[in-house]
């Protein structure tokens, strides 16, 4: 399923169930002036990064981000489609809940099994990797999210992966 950015439809699509959260999972690498949008916005938000952070890694770590419907936060993010700010995960779970879930994809190990960053969070990277998922991994990676919302290759439409 794809939804067109250039409507009203992808707004509808993600708050169609009152019965669930709309997160962003924003990286604030791509996302200039990520700390102090999501201040000015007053998001209820948190770091996926443990701990006091370096300033400079601080405004490039990525974010997890509640989204309510009608807010001037969502609105804020909704303007990054096609500039690769993130992805979106709808989930019955708090906050906290998904925090845990999503950190525990940070860090994977190559070939020389050496830890590494996963930018899953990048939907260049997410709309690639979950088709290519056995049904083990996609079953990780889904666990408390009900579907995933990411931007397409030309940023013009949100594809819906589950």
């Amino acid at each position: 399923m794809t939804i067109s950015v250039d409507n009203n439809m992808f707004y509808q699509t993600l708050f169609s169930d009152e019965e669930s959260n709309v997160y962003a999972v924003l990286d604030g690498a791509s996302v200039p002036d990520i700390i102090q949008n999501l201040a000015k916005y007053k998001a209820e938000s948190i770091c996926l990064y443990r701990g006091e952070l370096d300033p400079e890694l601080a405004q490039t770590a990525p974010y997890l981000v509640h989204l309510t419907a009608d807010s001037e936060l969502t609105d804020w993010v909704l303007s990054g489609i096609g500039h690769h700010w993130g992805i979106f995960a709808i989930s019955k779970a708090n906050i906290k809940d998904m925090r845990k879930h999503f950190r525990t994809f940070l860090m994977v190990y190559n070939q020389d099994d050496e830890p590494v960053y996963f930018r899953y969070y990048d939907p260049r990277v997410l709309r690639k990797f979950l088709p290519a998922c056995n049904k083990d991994e996609k079953q990780d990676l889904f666990g408390l999210v009900d579907k995933y919302f990411v931007e397409n290759e030309a940023g013009k439409e949100l594809l819906l992966l589950q």
